[in-house]
């Protein structure tokens, strides 16, 4: 019998943030479980997206709304209190609980298709204890999507080298271009997200001294009007030279930015040793401010075939970390002033907010700020349901 469809069928959805936590271990004493560890992130996550940026505030968020939330949640003694909270962020193991993140992220962007992911660090200036060093954050983010991909805390009496491998593990890149400052310049790092199917742009600097000065050297020759090949032209031509530039102007300021990328790379000598290279590049800034001018140049090693306006994209995509992710963390979830810093309070906080972040981000229905949702979401608790898919 021919069966009729009088609607379309309905694509799977992808996991609910509640389908995630409740898969994941719970660290705490069975005899300590007066609450459910679902429950508390849930109410934690939904108190964060709300506008809540301590734990005090979620104990405080939680208990206003107590009845709307045994609507979908079990909460069987009431709303944890803050000291609970703390104990549950400062227990969960942060690896599994970004996995978490990770879930939820590859459930709305299953593919990356030429998206700049910058991969870049951030303090959390409050969450130090005496002693120790300021715990550092090293983030990945879509550019494009506007999602933050995943995260991993620096080790202590570490740095950003160690992280960073940690972080490309876990994440899914296929198909995205993968940007890091000098710190991630290794030969390691760039064959780990080749393997992981994806191109990088990685900047050059002291850390490479010797192919940083060669590139000095070729880029100088290449450019130089008095090198025999006369014009820049040909000699662009000639080298398979590719450029691109820009100019932005405001607030009194100018700023021209030239793209040169070459593929001729026949003359490096560690070549081989760079999983995937296909060219460098050369970015020159002009900077003119009350007719005071400066200029800086900065080099990268990439495996991106010859094509100077995808270069420019993805040098210029890497600083776009700063105002969609880290901004909105320090001024709008006052990242940099949270105290938790018992055991991984501070990591999983700090995943908390990138998670928080996303859901806002990745709503379509309402045409506002990142604060003005979260002011939203406290003001009507069915746009709030509808951000955590519940």
């Amino acid at each position: 019998m021919e069966r009729r469809l009088d609607k379309p069928p309905r694509l799977p959805r992808p996991r609910s943030i509640v389908e995630s936590y409740e898969g994941l271990p719970d660290p705490r004493l069975d005899r300590t479980r007066a609450h459910g560890l679902s429950d508390i992130l849930v109410v934690g996550l939904c108190s964060m997206l709300a506008g809540c940026d301590s734990l005090t505030d979620m104990e405080f968020f939680g208990r206003r709304h107590l009845a709307w939330f045994k609507t979908f949640l079990k909460l069987p003694n009431g709303i944890p209190s803050h000291d609970t909270f703390n104990r549950v962020f400062s227990a969960i193991d942060p690896h599994r609980f970004m996995e978490c993140l990770v879930d939820w992220v590859q459930g709305v962007c299953s593919t990356l298709d030429g998206d700049i992911v910058a991969i870049d660090g951030k303090a959390l200036r409050r969450a130090v204890e005496a002693g120790k060093p300021i715990p550092y954050i090293v983030s990945a983010w879509a550019t494009e999507h506007g999602l933050a991909l995943g995260q991993v805390q620096v080790d202590e009496k570490s740095n950003e080298i160690t992280a960073v491998p940690k972080l490309l593990r876990i994440l899914a890149l296929q198909g995205g271009i993968v940007t890091l400052d000098a710190m991630g310049c290794q030969k390691e790092i760039a064959a780990q997200i080749v393997d992981k199917g994806a191109d990088y742009v990685l900047s050059l600097k002291g850390n490479q001294g010797i192919a940083r000065k060669e590139f000095t050297q070729y880029f100088d020759f290449v450019l130089s009007p008095t090198a025999p090949g006369a014009r820049p032209e040909r000699k662009a031509k000639e080298r398979t030279l590719s450029s691109y530039r820009t100019v932005e102007t405001g607030h009194g300021r100018t700023e021209t930015r030239h793209y040169w990328q070459s593929t001729d790379i026949a003359w490096f000598q560690n070549r081989k040793l760079w999983k995937g290279l296909q060219s460098i590049g050369m970015v020159k800034s002009t900077r003119t401010i009350n007719s005071k001018r400066s200029t800086e140049r900065r080099y990268y090693i990439s495996s991106l075939p010859l094509d100077a306006r995808q270069f420019a994209r993805a040098v210029r995509g890497h600083w776009g970390v700063e105002n969609p992710l880290h901004w909105s963390l320090d001024v709008t979830f006052r990242e940099d002033q949270c105290r938790a810093r018992s055991g991984h309070a501070a990591q999983n906080l700090a995943t908390l907010r990138r998670l928080a972040l996303n859901m806002l981000k990745n709503d379509k229905t309402e045409k506002l700020s990142i604060r003005q949702k979260r002011m939203l979401a406290a003001m009507d608790l069915d746009y709030l349901k509808c951000l955590i898919g519940v």
